[in-house]
């Protein structure tokens, strides 16, 4: 460590809503630092109409964004992601330069933050990496996050078996650092709607029962995002009395169908309505204040056990992640669903989750972060050693 490094320019680079929620106070910390030089690329879904043109919610945070690289195309099918990926390489090329950042700060698993890592990786930029190690069976993520991770120098995780987990991909101990998951720090600092203030932002009335409802495609399975998704909607039209939120579904592959789906099924139930972004306060005032979260997001597994609320978590997209109480898993068929929607409004599943603990965390991640970002020396960081768990010592 080096206490008297000065002026040392961190570039976060981010983009999708959900991530730059998570982001938000290392961003945050970084900008209020004496010592520190924030820069901020905005890339991806930010960008996009479609999908709400969310760089406008981080300026609106009071944070002044450097270079925006346009990378996605209008297909979400294999080739245009992969030629996104390809756009992403170019932009992030001439971004980087420009900066000429002394770290990068990157946050997941999706494919635009690959990109990014790749061009960092041969511009020989050091990068620190959040929430490695985690798994998730059903995703490209899954790969592409264990790619990031040797690509990466620095890493930050949300529990100890992450830990083990990125040192047994041959990462050092020393750079792995276990602070907990980001998604807490806004639980814990943000001040959340009320009701009544909920219900103005979002334009309608909750009911007697609410669910807040995200559905992405499973991303290594081919032709099973409509299928699984016309199961899943034909279960909630079931559900009596029941206020319906959708957060619409990233820019993954298949995506734009399920979001034509979705907007078919709202347009033939008033009780449902949906957003492409709710944003991280509407967002968490929604958990705060509905029965249950449904779909097959992280942030069911990772968040929402904060609220001591219950999370149906819907197919393989998050298999092999860690699982509070508060989970109920199930296959992603009418019957399935239906039977875990049962579970959740049950007598006994609700009052157990008096007691549920979220396997993340209590906050504090983003302070951490920030304290070995500052202090950490960054001249050894690029020529990595492989950590060989039968002879560490080599």
């Amino acid at each position: 460590m080096n206490s008297e490094i000065k002026n040392r320019k961190i570039c976060v680079i981010t983009g999708t809503r959900a991530e730059y929620g998570l982001l938000r106070w290392v961003m945050q910390g970084i900008k209020d630092d004496p010592a520190l030089t924030l820069q901020i690329i905005a890339t991806g879904m930010h960008l996009s109409p479609e999908f709400g043109l969310t760089y406008r919610a981080i300026e609106l945070d009071g944070f002044y964004i450097d270079r925006k690289v346009e990378m996605l195309t209008s297909s979400d099918s294999p080739v245009g992601i992969v030629k996104s990926m390809g756009l992403g390489l170019i932009g992030f090329a001439d971004a980087l330069n420009e900066l000429q950042p002394d770290l990068i700060v990157v946050l997941g698993d999706r494919f635009e933050i690959f990109s990014a890592v790749a061009a960092a990786l041969v511009a020989r930029i050091p990068v620190a990496h959040i929430h490695g190690g985690e798994a998730t069976e059903g995703l490209i993520d899954e790969a592409l996050r264990h790619s990031i991770t040797k690509m990466s120098h620095l890493h930050f995780v949300a529990a100890e078996e992450y830990r083990q987990r990125v040192i047994q991909l041959g990462e050092q101990p020393e750079r792995v650092f276990l602070v907990g998951g980001l998604g807490i720090d806004n639980i814990k600092r943000l001040p959340l709607l009320t009701r009544s203030e909920l219900e103005s932002s979002l334009g309608f009335a909750l009911g007697k029962k609410n669910l807040l409802i995200t559905f992405h495609p499973v991303t290594l399975e081919t032709a099973t995002a409509e299928i699984q998704m016309a199961e899943l909607l034909a279960t909630l039209a079931e559900q009596k009395d029941t206020q319906l939120i959708f957060t619409l579904p990233n820019a993954d592959t298949d995506g734009r169908a399920l979001i034509k789906m979705i907007e078919q099924f709202v347009a033939q139930h008033a009780q449902a309505h949906a957003f492409a972004s709710l944003g991280q306060l509407r967002y968490l005032s929604c958990v705060s204040q509905v029965d249950g979260v449904v779909g097959n997001s992280s942030s069911g597994l990772t968040e929402v056990p904060s609220f001591r609320k219950g999370t149906v978590n819907i197919g393989d997209r998050q298999r092999g992640r860690l699982c509070a109480p508060s989970i109920i898993n199930c296959e992603p068929t009418q019957s399935a669903i239906a039977a875990a929607l049962e579970a959740l409004y049950s007598d006994a599943f609700q009052s157990s989750l008096n007691q549920v603990e979220n396997p993340y965390g209590e906050g504090g991640a983003s302070e951490k972060i920030i304290a070995i970002l500052k202090s950490i020396a960054l001249d050894d960081l690029i020529k990595k050693r492989f950590y060989d768990l039968d002879r560490p010592c080599a």
